[in-house]
């Protein structure tokens, strides 16, 4: 029917009546943009999902429980015509070309007077993808367009250096457990936006090679910090970067608020009248053994898990858990950085009445290429790191999901 291609525009439909007839899949996806953009919706369906039931039962839209009737889309600016009923979808057709409503069809996009493109969203910049005809159109192919163009816009490689954008400041982000592919999609963007990146040991380390060739990669542990503590000099590195305007990124292994020091790195730069962004990540402790297997929760087996920081052993006057209350718990224990005090640790549990049969795995490397699995118990695990070589980065995982984890990864494991 069209000769000619679709005109792109944007519909600003805040208080605005749009009619959607039709409660299955295609109103699930449709609507949460439109409720999105502010439009009075009104749905017009016998039968919704149950998606749709709860966004009608929010108040987020209007649910009228009956078949498509003349006169619906009085008032209407826009209608979506999504129903199995293909005499009704016409009817509703005609009544939208006779009230001059712009009108999708699901069914017959030839008879439709408008077509919906594939959407995405980056950071305020919306992508619309059209294809110049309705018979030419293949929904995967727009799609793949659509996807290309918001993952370019995403990582940084659509924007051209001299046109990015350049906020000064610092980004404390948090890589994940090492994966690069683990890293959330506001990470890897302002990766890609960043002058300056000061990156930990920890941090996944690919993706650093994945900057432009002007960025200024510094190692935290490499900082010279002469009569200051290491995070001292790590502090005024991105307060000395962040005032000459630059863009800084403070790359930190798993999520920056825990065990990560990202609130120190907060405090610091707040006093110092530095813009600060936290971008959370995801954290080792439940990330790395599940991709060993092992759920830190299982029904019928752990209700709770603790997290806790083994830097220090459990006799050092240093530390601040409470290692007898965490012997009484019942589910799963995650011990971060405890490695070379795991033995203390579990003769600490054990003393306070853990089982010495109490599993144990333990999982260097997680997420990476150089992944492994070690299993032991409380009575076994001092001994079995030292004759198995286990070496940080590792999560300590201690209970019964253990075993309670996937068969495929227990053959795997070492």
């Amino acid at each position: 029917m069209a000769e000619h291609p679709a005109y792109p525009v944007g519909l600003r439909l805040t208080g605005r009546r749009v009619v959607v007839l039709g409660g299955g899949q295609v109103a699930q996806r449709r609507l949460p943009a439109l409720i999105a953009a502010g439009a009075d919706v009104r749905l017009v369906s016998p039968e919704v999902t149950p998606s749709v039931e709860a966004m009608a039962e929010a108040g987020e839209i209007t649910w009228l429980r009956r078949r498509y009737a003349e006169g619906d889309l009085a008032d209407a600016w826009y209608a979506l015509i999504a129903t199995s009923d293909k005499e009704a979808n016409a009817r509703a057709s005609a009544e939208a070309e006779r009230n001059r409503v712009w009108c999708v069809r699901s069914d017959d996009a030839d008879q439709a007077t408008a077509w919906t493109p594939a959407t995405g969203h980056s950071e305020g910049v919306t992508v619309a993808v059209l294809t110049t005809d309705a018979k030419g159109r293949d929904p995967r192919h727009t799609a793949a367009i659509r996807d290309a163009v918001v993952e370019g816009l995403r990582d940084g490689t659509l924007v051209a250096p001299h046109h990015r954008t350049r906020t000064p400041g610092v980004a404390l982000v948090g890589g994940g457990p090492g994966d690069p592919d683990l890293i959330t999609v506001r990470g890897r963007r302002l990766l890609a936006e960043a002058d300056v990146v000061i990156a930990d040991r920890l941090g996944p380390r690919d993706l650093l090679a994945e900057l432009p060739p002007h960025v200024e990669v510094i190692d935290a542990a490499k900082i010279p910090y002469g009569r200051y503590m290491a995070q001292e000099a790590i502090n005024n590195a991105l307060i000395e970067h962040a005032k000459q305007g630059k863009s800084v990124v403070r790359l930190k292994g798993g999520d920056p608020y825990v065990f990560g020091r990202g609130m120190e790195e907060v405090h610091a730069l707040t006093e110092a009248g530095i813009p600060c962004t936290v971008v959370p990540g995801i954290s080792s402790s439940v990330a790395v053994p599940g991709a060993a297997g092992i759920p830190v929760t299982h029904r019928g087996v752990a209700h709770e898990f603790t997290v806790v920081s083994g830097h220090v052993a459990p006799d050092d006057e240093r530390s601040l858990v409470d290692w007898p209350s965490l012997a009484r718990l019942t589910g799963t224990l995650v011990v971060l950085m405890g490695v070379d005090k795991i033995g203390r640790i579990a003769e600490t549990l054990i003393e306070h009445g853990k089982s010495p049969g109490t599993p144990v795995a333990l999982v260097q490397e997680g997420t990476t290429a150089a992944q492994r699995r070690v299993d032991a118990t409380l009575a076994t695990v001092a001994e079995t790191v030292v004759a198995r070589e286990v070496r940080p980065p590792a999560v300590i995982v201690i209970g019964d999901v253990v075993r309670a984890g996937l068969p495929a990864a227990e053959q795997a494991a070492e």
